[in-house]
């Protein structure tokens, strides 16, 4: 392999890797929208109530509805979560993830709690004729003090102003992060309206490197596919619309996620999505009001689901409609390629751990060694092809001197060749690039796999996170040194190659020094696996290489060209 093709190589490693992490994405398109104005009060309407909704709790709202009792904050609780569910607004406040610890430097150590103070998820605005009320002002009162998600009673809320009636319904799934929403309004408009629906300002921070987190700060959207904004890209003053039809509308951070789900046709779906930064004194922007519109007919019956949790694969999946594509595992013009191998390194990596009651450590080095070992015959023969083309270079090197002034002639006579010796200029090239989307994929795994999170190692105390004392990128950069140094055994001095050898360890490296302890780890136990393999090839080569060249100068002396050219 000549040193433009390992040059290649590394190029498309910093490509493919480098822009995730430095490069910002420009400014998405926006298209303002206009402000929300309240107009004259609401046409009355046949009182309704939403399934599971006592007629007489909507009645008792609208009655005690001007002395209702001070906001406070109803505790919803399972296994898995305590939600929060404050009686100003019906708005979901807080969350604290059981199963999730907090990295953050402020809430080291406990429950990882993924909503802000400020938290506006799920309160509403409802729009009916020429009138806006923004229900989550207005107090509600809870059918309960406190709600345990496993005996499974819901929590109702209702809420009056003026004619407008308004009861909502909370369902709590005990064992995973769902929430079901169903509600009922009287009072409006006989056209029926449009009920806005909180999302934001962001997600708290639960990481240690709190750059990073705001780095995956996003709103994503999905119509036919999944559109990501990030909040970086948004500009104060400039709000984003995204139209609808959507499945639903997603908030994100690094490992966790809020989102609204409305693609069942009965509950109608969500028209349209607008994002607008806040202003901030930050380099990016890492606050936005987000609202989605979702249909209320005039029957007044609407429903959605929540969804509040971390972002784990399988049961985003379960959720339907591509809910998963939240989590990205890619990047743009890399992912219909890198998405599959991440999804299937993922899966494997995760049972391993499941399954065979392996450390996260130790799955990454039977990896290492797996991929190698199904690699094998590949490289093998990739190797001996490379031996070949090097047996042949003198007849190269003696064509190219002869018909370098005739192109069309040298590159048939070197076709020749190719064809007479059955040589593949690119056979021991190839099987070099087929380990690559595994190392993209992992890169991406570690970025974005919460599974991952928290996991340590021997002195690795996170495996998603750089090694804090830089041993891991040493020993891979060590490793690569020596696969390099044991494949030149056997091989005519070359300074270029030889150049390459303490060059591109060096770099890899430097490169390699903030990236993920188990990419680091993975690629360190990839090479010393390959080095037995490399080494048993360069005894083959030292056996045949000049045994080799000779046989080749005498079944085929170099073609001389006619009289008169070149």
């Amino acid at each position: 392999m000549d040193r433009r093709t390992i040059w290649a190589i590394l190029l498309m490693m910093v490509i493919a890797i480098v822009p995730a992490i430095f490069i910002k994405r420009p400014p998405p398109a926006t298209t303002p929208t206009p402000r929300d104005t309240v107009g004259a009060p609401v046409a009355s309407g046949p009182a309704r109530t939403a399934p599971g909704v006592a007629p007489a709790d909507t009645a008792r709202a609208a009655q005690t509805a001007p002395a209702a009792p001070a906001a406070h904050t109803v505790p919803v609780t399972s296994p898995l979560y305590t939600y929060g569910v404050s009686t100003q607004g019906a708005r979901l406040v807080s969350a604290r993830l059981a199963r999730y610890r907090s990295m953050a430097p402020e809430d080291s150590g406990r429950n990882a709690q993924i909503l802000p103070k400020d938290s506006r998820l799920l309160g509403l605005t409802l729009i009916t004729g020429r009138d806006t009320v923004p229900l989550e002002s207005l107090a509600f009162t809870a059918s309960a003090d406190s709600i345990d998600a496993g005996q499974g009673a819901p929590l109702r809320l209702t809420t009056a102003r003026g004619p407008l009636q308004v009861a909502l319904e909370y369902r709590f799934a005990p064992d995973d992060y769902r929430v079901e929403v169903r509600g009922h309004v009287t009072g409006m408009d006989p056209n029926g309206g449009t009920l806005l629906v909180g999302m934001g300002p962001t997600l708290a921070n639960t990481e240690a490197n709190l750059v990073e987190n705001h780095r995956a700060l996003a709103v994503v959207t999905r119509r036919n596919d999944a559109e990501r904004t990030d909040l970086g890209g948004l500009t104060p003053g400039e709000p984003k619309t995204v139209s609808g039809p959507l499945d639903w509308v997603a908030f994100k951070s690094k490992y966790f996620v809020t989102g609204v789900l409305a693609y069942d046709s009965t509950g109608g779906r969500i028209s349209g999505a607008t994002m607008a930064a806040r202003p901030t004194t930050e380099k990016r922007p890492t606050e936005a009001d987000v609202r989605l519109a979702l249909p209320v007919p005039a029957s007044g019956d609407f429903g959605y689901t929540a969804y509040v949790g971390p972002m784990e694969y399988d049961r985003l999946g379960r959720l339907g409609r591509g809910f998963d594509d939240v989590n990205p595992y890619g990047w743009p013009g890399f992912r219909t390629i890198i998405r599959p191998v991440a999804v299937g390194v993922r899966w494997l990596l995760v049972w391993m751990h499941e399954h065979l009651y392996l450390a996260y450590g130790l799955v990454l080095v039977f990896f290492g060694i797996m991929v190698r070992v199904l690699l094998w015959p590949l490289n093998q023969k990739a190797m001996r092809a490379n031996m070949q083309l090097q047996a042949v270079q003198p007849l190269m090197k003696d064509i190219q001197e002869r018909y370098k002034n005739d192109p069309q002639k040298l590159q048939q006579e070197m076709f020749k060749l190719y064809k007479e010796y059955n040589v593949n200029p690119l056979g021991g090239c190839w099987p070099m690039l087929l380990p690559m989307p595994v190392l993209f994929a992992l890169f991406f795994v570690f970025q974005n796999t919460i599974e991952l999170r928290g996991a340590s190692f021997l002195w690795l105390p996170d495996l998603s996170r750089p090694d804090p004392l830089y041993v891991i990128p040493v020993i891979m950069g060590l490793s690569m040194y020596g696969l390099s140094k044991v494949g030149q055994i056997g091989m005519e001095p070359n300074p270029q190659m030889k150049m390459m050898l303490y060059v591109m360890p060096v770099m890899m490296t430097f490169l390699f020094l903030n990236f993920a302890s188990g990419l680091n780890l993975y690629y360190a136990v990839s090479n010393l696996a390959s080095i037995p393999q490399q080494w048993l090839l360069a005894r083959e080569r030292v056996k045949r290489g000049g045994a080799g060249v000779a046989q080749v100068k005498t079944v085929r002396p170099p073609p001389r060209p006619t009289k008169g050219k070149a």
